[in-house]
């Protein structure tokens, strides 16, 4: 175990980064998309939510594949299914092309996603594995915030003339670390057992392509009847999956998550976190484009301090974390909702230049609490959650986090673009907006369970290896089946922009 255990986290850790990069680092590159293929502003819409739909609808239903064939296997696949899809992202001819390579780009990492948690469960020793999830948490805050820094890199000094493409070939030697690493990863063992929920994977799918397309096409589309249906089609969809649960065997989401009141605070905190970020950066490099008349390269390095500072918080995490729970979520939740109000007046006044000094520490402090929350909140919510509520959790934090993305980008969306008197008014608009929801966090993590407030209790499926076949181990795993956990192929405790 040991000498699989070294190689394990720079290989999951790498895939999770360039999967997180891939959420964001095409946004800065959408208007040379746009320019580069002739395509309209639905088809570049379609480019940049094709990724997110795929990886999105995915994630719970792989979770389980994971389960049934083994987490090294589906890993790997995922992986390579996500490098075939960048290369054809980077050699698209058109429009059409490009937007089914980004479905393959998704599908690959909504493959990969939950197994890169059960990788750490099963090859992570238990002393070590709240560390290895802070430095996941931190890995997806670090890449959500590099995508759009590379992006402008990448477009501003156009590559032997590669233009747009590069940001697409970037990913490629990046995510060929976890391809050729995955050779390495621990062998899990066979769970053919457990059966896949093929009914509840067909709802739960259904329901989420019919909640993102809207989101995501609505507001260029002009919000037809169309996106109104389909948004009833998610609704009807979304709560017949809720709702037979209860009556389907081996369901993908365990039904105690429905009585479980940290569990379902939690899931909302990722949902409503995530609802201010991506939108927050998306936002950001939005206004200091086609508002202020920045370039790409220009309004990636004005974000710099945002992204550095994230680092540095994210590596605090982990000690913050520990001596002050929950709380922490709360401090930092609120610095953002602080930074979102002083951005207001600083940057929607003018060029940032002219106001470069004060502009710089609020960003810094912005992108501290940022890296401080996204490196701890997974660990903080799970350490609240009992029983087999606490496999499911795990389970859905991930596709609260990418829906939380999908619907906030449209929100922040509506409020910049409500009719307004200047282009400054319309970035105060969508600043109050990220207030508005960093806030309303700050509230649901007071809610939250406190890790320090109970001991935890042994969990059957994080006992160390040296002691399965302990008589306390043996009896765990040998409980009536009514009472065992349901795997949703992400069993530890925590889920990325």
């Amino acid at each position: 175990m040991t000498g699989r255990r070294v190689p394990l986290l720079p290989v999951v850790l790498s895939a999770t980064f360039v999967q997180l990069l891939n959420v964001t680092i095409a946004q800065i590159a959408a208007p040379a998309i746009q320019s580069g293929l002739g395509a309209g502003p639905g088809a570049v819409q379609l480019v940049l939510a094709g990724y997110t739909l795929a990886y999105a609808c995915l994630l719970i239903t792989a979770a389980r594949l994971g389960d049934r064939y083994g987490y090294r296997r589906l890993f790997a696949l995922g992986t390579a299914v996500f490098t075939a899809g960048s290369l054809a992202c980077a050699a698209a001819p058109g429009a059409g092309w490009l937007i089914a390579a980004r479905l393959v780009q998704g599908a690959g990492s909504g493959l990969v996603a939950p197994q890169v948690l059960s990788l750490i469960r099963t090859g992570v020793a238990p002393d070590r594995r709240p560390r290895a999830l802070a430095l996941y948490g931190a890995t997806m805050g670090v890449a959500s915030l590099a995508g759009p820094l590379v992006g402008g890199l990448l477009v501003g000094a156009d590559l032997f003339g590669l233009g747009w493409r590069a940001v697409f070939l970037v990913t490629v030697p990046v995510a060929l670390v976890p391809l050729a690493g995955s050779a390495l990863l621990p062998p899990t063992r066979d769970t053919s057992g457990e059966r896949v929920d093929w009914p509840g994977a067909a709802l739960s799918t259904t329901g989420f392509a019919a909640l993102i397309v809207p989101c995501a096409l609505g507001r260029e589309a002009g919000w037809p009847w169309w996106t109104w249906a389909s948004f009833a089609v998610a609704a009807a969809t979304l709560t017949c999956f809720v709702r037979t649960l209860r009556h389907r065997p081996n369901p993908l989401i365990h039904p105690s998550v429905l009585r479980d009141g940290t569990a379902r605070r939690g899931v909302l905190l990722v949902f409503v976190f995530n609802a201010g970020v991506p939108s927050f950066t998306y936002l950001l490099f939005l206004h200091l484009q086609s508002a202020l008349g920045y370039p790409a390269l220009s309004a990636a390095l004005v974000s710099a301090p945002f992204a550095a500072a994230a680092v540095a918080g994210s590596r605090a995490a982990p000690a913050l974390s520990r001596r002050w729970g929950t709380t922490t979520l709360t401090a930092a939740a609120l610095v953002l909702a602080a930074t979102a109000a002083a951005l207001a007046p600083l940057i929607g006044t003018g060029p940032v230049h002219h106001a470069a000094l004060p502009v710089l520490p609020v960003l810094a402090a912005g992108g501290a609490a940022f890296g401080l929350f996204t490196a701890a909140v997974f660990t903080l919510v799970l350490a609240g959650v009992r029983g087999p509520a606490a496999t499911s959790v795990s389970g859905l934090l991930p596709t609260a986090q990418q829906l939380g993305g999908s619907i906030g980008v449209t929100m922040a969306g509506l409020a910049y673009f409500a009719p307004s008197a200047n282009t400054n008014a319309s970035f105060t608009h969508a600043m109050t907006y990220e207030t508005t929801v960093f806030t309303l966090t700050a509230l649901i993590t007071l809610r939250l369970h406190h890790p320090t407030a109970a001991p935890a209790q042994p969990d059957p499926e994080q006992l160390p290896a040296a002691h399965e076949q302990t008589a306390q181990g043996k009896a765990l795993r040998e409980r009536p089946a009514t009472q065992t956990p349901l795997a949703t192929g992400s069993r530890i405790a925590t889920h990325s922009t």
